[in-house]
Order: structure tokens, then sequence, then C-alpha cells
């Protein structure tokens, strides 16, 4: 288990026995975060379907392809939220993903730049990458505002990247390289 602190924050790699908070986080913010992710089907917000997905994100991270964290207050054992740094590609890219979410409670206090900085620390400096790189909906201003307190930038917009409930949606591309990061 790799564990991660900051100021207010635990950030710890998953496991099996989080299935049952992982779900209740997801039910929890099943509409709130549809506003900018796709809607799933009720199956994906299941204590069952959650428990798979911490099993296959155990087999990336012993591969070293996936980090996926859950998002702790610290002295509360209570998920807030999850991150991950995915789709780890070595050289010639030396690249990898950041995406997070953030309960809708815990929203504007500042704990989603805290633990993006913190994968951002531990990608540069453990992982060892040169480039991580983070999809933004061009509506979601409360994560583009996330990325740049953390000092990513802004690269392009992608034009319609993603399918979410119903339409295809642009996205801002932003990334952060090893040489911009300020610990």
């Amino acid at each position: 288990m790799i564990r991660l602190e900051s100021d207010r924050l635990l950030l710890r790699t998953l496991v099996e026995s989080d299935a049952k908070s992982l779900a209740d986080l997801m039910k929890r913010n099943k509409y709130f975060w549809s506003i900018h992710e796709p809607l799933h089907e009720d199956e994906f917000y299941t204590e069952e379907a959650q428990f798979k997905k911490i099993l296959e994100s155990m087999h990336l991270l012993r591969a070293n392809r996936e980090y996926s964290f859950g998002i702790y207050e610290k002295g509360r054992n209570y998920l807030i939220g999850h991150i991950s740094l995915y789709a780890i590609k070595r050289l010639p890219y030396n690249s990898a993903f950041i995406g997070y979410s953030i309960d809708e409670n815990y929203t504007r206090k500042g704990f989603a730049t805290e633990a993006v900085k913190q994968v951002v620390e531990f990608a540069f400096q453990n992982v060892q990458l040169h480039r991580i790189e983070a999809y933004v909906s061009p509506k979601n201003d409360g994560s583009i505002k996330v990325l740049e307190n953390a000092h990513f930038v802004r690269e392009g917009l992608l034009r319609e990247l993603l399918y979410i409930n119903g339409s295809w949606e642009d996205h801002y591309l932003y990334s952060l390289l090893r040489y911009d990061y300020h610990s």
C-alpha cells in the first residue's frame, strides 16, 4: 500500500476492503459527477463492481501502469474522493494522465488541488515521469481551477473528445512537465 500525506489529506492506494466505501462515494455523487462525466448503469455503483475495479487497479499498480488513491481527510476514515495516475507510458513518452473526483460536500475547499499536488510530486519523484496530462471539460470551472492552481498549462482544445450523456463534448488538454513542477 502506498500512502501520501499533505497538510490536511491522507491519500492511500485502494485495497479490496475499500469496495463498500468507494461504492458509497460513487452513489452519493452519481448525479453531481454526471454533469461532466458519463452517467453509468446502476451496476457500476455497486460494491461488487467497485471491488472488481479495485482488483484491476491493484493489478495495474503491480505492473507500474496505474496508481489509484482514495482521498481521506486526515484523522477521519471517510472517503471524500479518489485520484488516479493512469495510462502510464514509458520512454519515449514517459507520461501519464491524472484524473480526480471529490465528494460534492468537500468541493471548493482546496482538497482536490491538495490531492493533485501530492500525486504530481509522487509522479515526478517516485514514478520518474516527464509529463502529466489531464482532460477537463471547458464547462468544469472547478476542475480547471484545480489544474491551474497546481501549475498545469492549457495546451489546447480537443474537439468532441468524449461522449457524455448523449452528446460529444470538447475537452481542454492540460499538462505539467517535470521542469515546470514546483514543490
